[in-house]
């Protein structure tokens, strides 16, 4: 017999459903869940900094000597130094590795307990070279920036037009606590910087070719924290700002260039930058004296499923890392980012 219209229909609405149901159930998942959990996931951790050296065993004495907080180790067959938490990696090389042309990675270093009383024993200590912080581009120098005239407004220096201003208001150094540099093994650059309560690795120090668009970069692909907070957001539409004029204290005797700026946190170490100085575009980290930062996650095959989506380049596919897996990706300004999976 004929089921009547009124209940054909309902039993063909059931019938819909019901498929409708079972292909929710086995579908696969789509991008836009596949893009939520990959957002979701947690922000990577602090892993090593890897550096090339033509001597990695007396690199590492020289800092333990110099940071006692720090122990030697051997982290995949990689001779390493143990700073807390995390690890300096090195790969022994047979000629001194460049530090030009200039790359992302600029510098690193340490917290230290009592600055003064680092520099006071390393002046005693031949292997030490001191680096000045010069003062102005005349040529003067600090071996602390607390010795010269404090910066205004957040900003580690002075402009000329500020050291001016300075000199005519009689504002004196404030002295005690700041920020000092050391040459380490194969021409690094080593920053100490104190009194603080313990002393710890605590930074890579970098440049960017866009300080702001490469913050962004850090949030959105490495699900990273902002290390400096309060500033006014930008986006990737005018992340790119004009440059500050020079200042002092700084490294080069023409003085540094301290805005824009920007960077991120992995556990408790900064990765901090400012704009790139010089004229000449910045290179690949890899094969330089800092050739990567390696960062750890908990699930590799998930991050390279978000980064692959999201276009980020890949440097090298997922390889052996002692008893787990890597990969390389390339940060925004040709950095070299490994990510190395930690259960």
């Amino acid at each position: 017999m004929p089921i009547p219209y009124h209940e054909g229909n309902f039993v063909k609405s059931r019938i819909a459903l019901l498929a409708a149901l079972v292909c929710m159930i086995f579908a696969p998942v789509s991008k836009t869940q596949t893009k939520s959990q990959t957002d979701a996931l947690p922000a990577p951790g602090f892993h090593h900094l890897h550096l090339n050296s033509m001597n990695p065993d007396a690199a590492i004495e020289f800092y333990m000597k110099q940071f006692p907080s720090t122990t030697k180790a051997t982290v995949a067959g990689f001779p390493a130094l143990k700073a807390g938490k995390v690890y300096v990696l090195f790969t022994r090389v047979t000629a001194p590795p460049p530090i030009e042309p200039q790359t992302a990675i600029w510098h690193f270093g340490w917290h230290v307990v009592d600055v003064r009383k680092n520099l006071a024993l390393y002046k005693e200590r031949k292997e030490v070279k001191l680096l000045p912080l010069y003062t102005t581009d005349e040529g003067g120098s600090v071996l602390i920036s607390s010795d010269t005239w404090p910066g205004t407004g957040g900003i580690l220096g002075l402009t000329k037009a500020q050291i001016a201003e300075a000199k005519v208001a009689g504002v004196k150094p404030r002295g005690g606590a700041g920020f000092a540099y050391l040459q380490g093994p194969d021409r690094a650059i080593v920053e100490y910087q104190g009194d603080m309560p313990v002393e710890r690795f605590n930074h890579v120090h970098m440049f960017q070719e866009d300080p702001i668009c490469a913050q962004l970069w850090y949030q959105k692909h490495l699900n990273a924290a902002a290390s400096v907070a309060g500033r006014t957001p930008h986006t990737e539409a005018d992340c790119k700002v004009e440059q500050s004029e020079r200042s002092w204290p700084a490294l080069e005797r023409e003085g540094s260039v301290r805005q824009p700026s920007g960077g991120v946190l992995f556990d408790d170490v900064a990765l901090n930058w400012y704009l790139r100085q010089g004229d000449k575009p910045l290179v690949s980290t890899r094969g330089h004296l800092a050739d990567h930062i390696a960062l750890s996650v908990s699930n590799l095959d998930a991050w390279i499923a978000k980064l692959r989506g999201e276009g980020v380049k890949f440097l090298e596919e997922p390889y052996k890392f002692g008893d787990t897996r890597a990969v390389m990706i390339e940060g925004p300004s040709h950095e070299a980012l490994e990510l190395i999976e930690i259960k």
